[in-house]
């Protein structure tokens, strides 16, 4: 299992874009993966679970995966998070 918390930097924070991002990403791989906020977690390939999350510029997510490629998956979502999804 791989656990890793990042904090949301885009400004407009998980809408709608990027939460298909996400789960775009997360879905070529075979790994389970969480989300977490606070003490919400919801399922990673979830498009309205991500959006429930309510994940504003400055929230702290934990990326949570596990399963044979569960490095890759976490190491693919955190550039996500990291690229800010392309939007700044």
């Amino acid at each position: 299992m791989v656990e890793q918390i990042i904090t949301v930097s885009n400004r407009a924070g998980i809408h709608a874009r990027p939460a298909a991002l996400l789960v775009q990403t997360a879905k070529d791989f075979t790994s389970t993966i969480y989300l977490e906020k606070d003490n919400d977690r919801i399922n990673g390939k979830s498009i309205m679970g991500i959006i429930t999350l309510g994940a504003a510029y400055g929230s702290k997510i934990k990326i949570i995966t596990e399963g044979e490629d569960e490095e890759a998956a976490a190491a693919a979502l955190i550039r996500l998070f990291e690229s800010k999804f392309a939007e700044e």
